[in-house]
């Protein structure tokens, strides 16, 4: 398969300060970026903006989960702030995707602009089979639950996915090659894994079918961030 993937490299800090720090560092290397809990409960939506104006696109990590009527107003928001993609759980239901994505689309049409996409997330790259059975009593794998999510989000008329990197030839075999998939849970060799459990290095993600990694430590946290990134960068185009 020749997937032209590309890095989302995840903005995981408190301080928007040293968010743009990095974005600078960076420079044209990296496009997307992903804005999560973190930095955004600290910074807010001004953080968002900040990274348009330096004309970089935004993934929006926030994890709608809610009943529908609440996360159509949080989708509302989010295409006022222009962001491309923002995630939401898979587990919210169809009911809630189908809404989530419906309200994208017409306040889009609106503001007439492009409109943001939805991506559900199926599974936490933290979670291990142990962990699945310990915290909610279910004895299925990892990949019968993540197929069993992606199949309700395609239902739903979902675009995209966030899975691990177990995960995606799982998808491409059952779902094709359509379905957006971004996943976590990448690592280079050259990493350490953290707190990832179910993880595989940029080119095996790549070579599974993932159309975008997102990468936080092997980048934020190296002695030369720019050099990280593109070393990752080169071994998805020798993919």
């Amino acid at each position: 398969m020749d997937k032209k993937a590309e890095i989302i490299v995840a903005l995981d800090y408190n301080n928007i300060n040293e968010a743009i720090k990095l974005v600078d560092i960076l420079g044209d290397s990296v496009l997307w970026y992903k804005i999560g809990s973190v930095l955004f409960t600290k910074e807010g939506p001004e953080s968002v903006n900040i990274l348009k104006k330096m004309g970089k696109k935004v993934f929006l990590d926030l994890k709608f989960h809610d009943i529908p009527n609440t996360v159509s107003g949080a989708v509302e928001n989010c295409v006022e702030l222009g962001v491309e993609m923002f995630t939401l759980h898979a587990s919210g239901g169809a009911k809630m995707i189908s809404v989530a994505i419906q309200t994208a689309n017409k306040m889009a049409a609106y503001k007439k602009v492009n409109p943001p996409k939805a991506i559900a997330v199926t599974m936490l790259t933290s979670f291990s089979q142990n962990d699945i059975y310990q915290d909610f009593g279910i004895y299925e794998s990892p990949e019968n639950i993540v197929k069993k999510l992606v199949g309700l989000v395609v239902k739903a008329g979902g675009l995209g996915v966030v899975a691990s990197p177990k995960e995606i030839s799982m998808i491409r075999e059952n779902f094709g090659n359509d379905l957006l998939v971004i996943t976590p849970g990448v690592r280079p060799s050259w990493s350490d894994s953290g707190d990832q459990r179910r993880v595989l290095t940029p080119r095996e993600a790549v070579q599974a079918g993932a159309d975008f990694l997102v990468i936080g430590r092997p980048i934020i946290a190296a002695q030369n961030p720019k050099e990280a990134a593109e070393r990752i960068i080169e071994e998805i185009k020798g993919t």
